[in-house]
């Protein structure tokens, strides 16, 4: 009987030693089942601002004064040594050399991002937010000077998308370096546009000179001569006193204008500038809108605006003409303005096609609004250069016609109309693919037009490089000017160097 018992005792830890592993098992499991039931909260998403004016606002505000580190200032006080430059060109080379090896034209670009003084920057942002209410300051034809400010705000969104933390960046193709001889390119923050339109004449004049003077005594400026140097030139107005001192530099620009109205011969080019799209004047209309929409684009042909215009523009009067009182077509006359924009919105989203024709240049803004509202462009412009090409086919998402034909009686309107209903399908859905390439956006995202820039640009890269190596060994008296067809005007017609060469 005494051993029975003793044998229970024995088997009684055992039990309890089994029936706390089988317990520990079992809230083990338990755990794992909630933890994965339940998973932690993500972090809330990250609202995505696609308006100039909401954007700046939250971003003087409230990211500017917490940029860490603090910005500096990248002056250069006093002369700068030819000794300075050769020290900069010493480790440029030495970086070079270890990349080698390696994909020499590969993502991301490094860009070093130059600390100008506030005046160049920070004021001029502060002066926009301070007087954009002012919406009775209009240009000479009409335009209210702050929606052109916002349709060229591309120097905006890049800065403001370098500059951020990169824990809040999400693009891959571009990294701001801190040395400038880690850098494949050097961006100049300076926001022209809206110093020509909020300054007075000559202080606006006074300023581009001080700009141009600080740029130039940059020893990055004098080893390449500005070849690696991005300017976002986006009006045709901005920094035109000046831009002949930097005709080497990456210009940002929203066309070519070959017809010599707005850049001198040889002043541009598709070899070293880049094309970069407006920014939209209207809303998006989303995957929801387009839908919602579809029943209701009724009109078959849509223009609202100037129809008088000069230089390659004078086609918008032949065709309001032309098209004037056509069934389903509406040719309307129009400013920029906030009932301007409500009323372009509108209409867009009513309209399958939308007349996109050449305006005081080659391009407008009303292209990019019609991308974003689903209505198909009918582009009409014989010199318009278009954004991001090498990445994007225009064929997928606009007709595009020639102006000797568009102009013909009844050709254009009976050439939308024998378009079949499953290509007008085709053009919408790809349309719906592409607009997200045009919205401007804080964060930038992915395949936006911030991201496609640095895409464009990293193919320059090389090219680059070249014409920097060889100005750097070009001895004096030797011949020196470029003699290759990459140089050419960029025009449909055939044209002639010799005016470059002489």
């Amino acid at each position: 009987m005494a051993g029975k018992q003793q044998n229970n005792h024995r088997t009684l830890p055992r039990f309890r030693s089994k029936t706390l592993i089988l317990t520990l098992i079992i809230s083990s499991f338990s755990l794992l089942v909630i933890l994965f039931t339940f998973p932690s909260s993500p972090n809330p998403p990250v609202r995505i601002e696609t308006s100039f004016v909401a954007s700046l606002e939250q971003f003087l505000i409230h990211k500017a004064p917490k940029l860490n580190p603090p910005l500096r200032d990248d002056t250069v006080r006093g002369e700068k040594e030819d000794d300075d430059v050769r020290k900069v060109d010493e480790m440029v080379f030495e970086r070079e050399n270890r990349l080698l090896d390696e994909d020499p034209v590969g993502y991301p670009v490094k860009v070093y991002v130059y600390e100008m003084p506030k005046k160049f920057t920070f004021d001029l942002l502060w002066l926009f937010h301070n007087t954009y209410k002012e919406t009775s300051n209009a240009t000479s034809n009409g335009s209210p000077v702050h929606r052109l400010i916002e349709q060229h705000s591309v120097d905006y969104w890049l800065w403001a998308d370098l500059i951020s933390p990169e824990s809040e960046r999400r693009l891959k193709s571009v990294v701001k370096v801190h040395k400038q001889e880690e850098a494949d390119l050097f961006y100049v923050p300076f926001f022209t546009t809206i110093s020509f339109f909020l300054l007075e004449k000559q202080q606006c004049k006074a300023l581009y000179r001080e700009a141009l003077k600080w740029v130039t005594d940059q020893p990055a400026w004098k080893r390449s001569e500005g070849r690696d140097h991005i300017f976002p030139i986006h009006h045709p107005w901005s920094f035109k006193t000046v831009r002949k001192f930097v005709k080497n530099a990456i210009w940002l620009l929203p066309d070519m204008d070959s017809t010599g109205n707005w850049y001198k011969p040889g002043q541009v080019s598709l070899e070293k500038d880049l094309i970069l799209p407006y920014v939209p004047n209207v809303d998006l209309c989303d995957a929801k809108c387009l839908s919602e929409s579809a029943p209701t684009r009724t009109t078959l042909l849509f223009f609202r605006g100037r129809l008088k215009r000069n230089a390659g523009g004078k086609i918008r009067a032949k065709l309001g003409t032309e098209l004037s009182g056509v069934k389903d077509v509406i040719i309307t006359e129009g400013t920029a303005g906030e009932g301007g924009k409500l009323a372009a919105q509108a209409g867009m989203r009513r309209s399958l096609f939308c007349l996109c024709p050449a305006g005081d240049t080659p391009s407008s803004a009303r292209l990019f609004d019609a991308i974003v509202s689903g209505c198909i462009p009918v582009i009409v412009s014989d010199e318009l250069e278009l954004p991001f090409e090498g990445i994007l086919d225009y064929r997928k998402v606009a007709v595009i016609v020639s102006s000797s034909d568009a102009i013909q009686p009844g050709w254009l309107v009976n050439h939308l109309r024998s378009l079949l209903p499953s290509q007008v399908k085709k053009f919408q859905n790809s349309l719906a693919q592409y607009s997200r390439h045009f919205l401007y956006s804080s964060p930038a995202q992915p395949l936006g037009p911030e991201d496609l820039t640095w895409r464009m640009i990293a193919g320059k890269l090389v090219n680059i490089k070249l014409h920097t190596r060889r100005s750097q060994r070009v001895v004096n008296g030797s011949r020196s000017i470029c003699r290759c067809d990459c140089w050419r005007a960029n025009s449909t017609a055939s044209n002639s160097l010799s005016h470059l060469l002489s």
